[in-house]
């Protein structure tokens, strides 16, 4: 098999493809995360092709390039990562005891061929008193995450419920990506 390269520093989705992959190379984009505004789905996989195939100008065509990206939309407005603490209280905020949808795109790239898809994910949050997001934010889990929460740390605790994939609110919905990589050929199982 080719080389395998995750255009993406992200920890957790790391973690995710390790699922998949049993080795790849983790190579950054430097692709500007800049996109118009348009839906929430649009801007996902505008920036997930954006950074794989930034990456796959660097490694290579014969390199298999994922690329990905992941935000939270209440009400069709996004939110990306905080900017600091009160963005970040501000947004869980407006995100307590209500239902708001995970996005993340998701770009595959080989031999000059990119495929893109996106997931979404419906997530609804219990109320939320403002101490406990203060003590939240003061952990500093939420500064670096879309909305500025992680479902798979002490965010858990937000949650209600889901409707949909949960690897997709991690930030790399796993199935999709299997089934995109199917239809470039590759076996994952």
């Amino acid at each position: 098999m080719e080389k395998v390269i995750l255009a993406s520093q992200s920890p957790r989705r790391r973690e995710l493809l390790s699922r998949v992959f049993s080795s790849f190379d983790v190579v950054p984009s430097f692709a500007e995360e800049v996109a118009a505004k348009t839906s929430p789905d649009e801007y996902v996989k505008t920036l997930a092709k954006a950074k794989a195939e930034e990456v796959a100008s660097r490694v290579g065509a014969d390199c298999l390039v994922i690329g990905s990206d992941t935000v939270v939309a209440l009400d069709g407005k996004i939110l990306e990562k905080p900017k600091d603490g009160d963005d970040a209280f501000q947004m869980l905020s407006d995100l307590s005891g209500r239902a708001h949808e995970v996005y993340t795109g998701i770009a595959v790239c080989k031999d000059g061929k990119t495929i893109v898809e996106h997931e979404t994910t419906r997530v609804w949050f219990r109320e939320l008193g403002a101490d406990e997001i203060s003590r939240y934010i003061a952990s500093g889990e939420p500064m670096d995450k879309a909305g500025a929460y992680g479902i798979q740390e002490k965010g858990a605790q937000l949650v209600r419920k889901i409707d949909g994939d949960y690897f997709n609110v991690v930030g790399l919905p796993i199935c999709r990506l299997c089934e995109m990589l199917h239809l470039m050929g590759y076996t994952t199982l």
